[in-house]
Formats: structure tokens, C-alpha cells, sequence
């Protein structure tokens, strides 16, 4: 139905607690990206805070298509998000007899410009002040927000989340660090969220003989590396080019990203002209 049109009631516990998980799954010539990691990484999502899933995968992928049906277009994501449903009243208790609520659509999206994306992006560290239950992919985002708007308000793209001395990920993004042409990213965990591009990314790189490490990554690591990228679904490869205010490695999008990047856009391209999803 039309967004104005589409309702969910104020006791529900998406909206009262932030109580459900999200996925965003991106389509390329009306081919899901991913979708089996996509679903899978749901399931945890939804197995991590006892949420029973209300349909099977090939449920999903039947509502999916059914989706992109009645919204054609070019590149696109599909949005969906369960929550644990309405109850009666205000409780944080948990009552099985209520069933989940379930809301997708799907969002235009305008494809990266490689130009504008290989001019870079700029990031400052901040504290990461999360729970430590970030492998969920919870609809509860404020920390996200207020990380994000520390990035907004000294000016720059992004932020790059420091625990501990260690970097975990992006305010919605994973992260790469090149250094002696090796790719290194941290490993997943409860401390980020298994991204799907970050998978991707990697298996593109070690199909095409680059040594990966994933592994604790210091923040200091960040100050001398030869390129740092920041990856998600929405924003795929993006080099960065500035941590707090200072040049990284060259100041410009390094080699590595340039040939990681064409890889990626390769593989888009072969998603878009195969029979099957990849």
C-alpha cells in the first residue's frame, strides 16, 4: 500500500522500545544481493533477542519479489523490519501470544558515482559508547545517531567507532585498513555487525590474490596505513582519505581501492545480467 497509507499502532514495541531488527537487502538489476547472507544474518538478528522468525526463506524471498513487482525501477533495496508486535499495554516483559509486526518496502536508491565516490571521504574517531551486543541489527540506532551527528558536527563524512584502543566499525559501515598490500579488517563478533559487503569485499579480494587479515585492528594501525575504506550496502567501497584532519597515506583514493572497486562494480554487473541470484 502507499506509505501514507501504512499504519502500525502507537503500543507497538518497535515504537515504544526499539524492540526488533532490521535488514536492508540491495537489488541490482532485480536481483537480491546476497539474500541467503542477508536472511541468515536476520536469523541471528532475530535468534539474538528470542524473536521467532515468522517465515521461512522461501517465504521471504516470495514477499521480496512480490515487493519488487509492484515497485519496478533500477537499482533498488529492499527494507524490512520485524518487531515483537503491539501488546496491550507498556510492559518490557516479553508475551509469546502476541505474533511479530512486519514491515517492508522497497527504496529507490541512486547508484554510487564512481567519480564522486573516488574523490573520498573525510572521518574523525570518536568513542564507541554501544552496547556490546552490535552483531544484532537492531532497530534501537540512537547511539548510531548521536555518533554520526559527532562526525556532522566537526564537519566531516563519517566516524570510525574506537574501543578500547581498537577499532570496531563505522556509525553504519565496516572497516578496511591497507597497509604493505595487505587488507586488514577486525573480525566479527558482538563488537560490530557482520556486514554483507564487508563479506563480499573479501571474497572479491581473495579471489583475486589479495592476503586478507581479519584481525584486531589497533587504532593506531589507522594513523599508518596506506589506505582506509569504510564498506556498506549503500555505500559499497568508499576510500577514505582523511582521519581527523590528517591526509591518509597519498590524501587521494589508493590503487588497492581502485582495483578492489572496478572488481565490485564487475561483480554488480554480473549480478544484473544472470538468471539466478549470487
Amino acid at each position: 500500500m502507499p506509505v501514507a497509507e501504512a499504519t502500525i499502532s502507537v503500543m507497538d514495541r518497535g515504537f515504544l522500545f526499539g524492540d526488533g531488527v532490521y535488514e536492508v537487502i540491495p537489488v541490482f538489476g532485480n536481483k537480491l544481493l546476497r539474500p541467503d547472507g542477508h536472511l541468515k544474518r536476520l536469523q541471528n538478528s532475530l535468534d539474538r533477542i528470542s524473536l521467532p522468525n515468522p517465515n521461512d526463506d522461501d517465504t521471504w524471498l516470495n514477499i521480496f519479489d512480490d515487493l519488487l513487482a509492484r515497485n519496478d525501477g533500477g537499482d533498488r533495496a529492499i527494507y524490512l523490519q520485524i518487531s515483537r508486535g503491539a501488546y496491550q499495554k507498556r510492559d518490557l516483559g516479553i508475551k509469546t501470544e502476541y505474533p511479530p509486526t512486519v514491515f517492508a518496502m522497497v527504496l529507490q536508491v541512486v547508484a554510487p558515482d564512481i567519480e564522486k565516490v573516488s574523490a573520498g571521504i573525510s572521518v574523525i574517531t570518536v568513542d564507541d559508547f554501544r552496547w556490546a551486543a552490535c552483531d544484532i541489527k537492531s532497530t534501537s540506532l540512537v547511539a548510531n545517531v548521536m555518533l554520526k551527528q559527532q562526525a556532522v558536527t566537526a564537519g566531516v563524512d563519517d566516524a570510525i567507532l574506537i574501543k578500547n584502543c581498537m577499532v570496531s566499525e563505522g556509525t553504519a559501515s565496516n572497516v578496511f585498513v591497507v597497509k604493505n598490500d595487505v587488507l586488514v579488517t577486525p573480525p566479527t563478533g558482538h563488537k560490530l555487525l557482520p556486514g554483507i559487503t564487508r563479506d563480499l569485499v573479501i571474497e572479491i579480494a581473495e579471489s583475486n590474490t589479495i592476503l586478507v587479515e581479519e584481525r584486531e585492528l589497533k587504532e593506531a594501525e589507522l594513523y599508518t596505513a596506506d589506505e582506509i575504506w569504510m564498506t556498506s550496502s549503500t555505500r559499497e567501497i568508499a576510500p577514505v582519505i582523511s582521519l581527523n584532519s590528517e591526509a591518509v597515506g597519498a590524501g587521494t583514493a589508493g590503487d588497492m581501492w581502485k582495483r578492489v572497486m572496478d572488481l565490485y562494480q564487475q561483480y554488480k554487473q554480473q549480478l544484473r545480467s544472470s538468471n539466478e541470484k549470487l
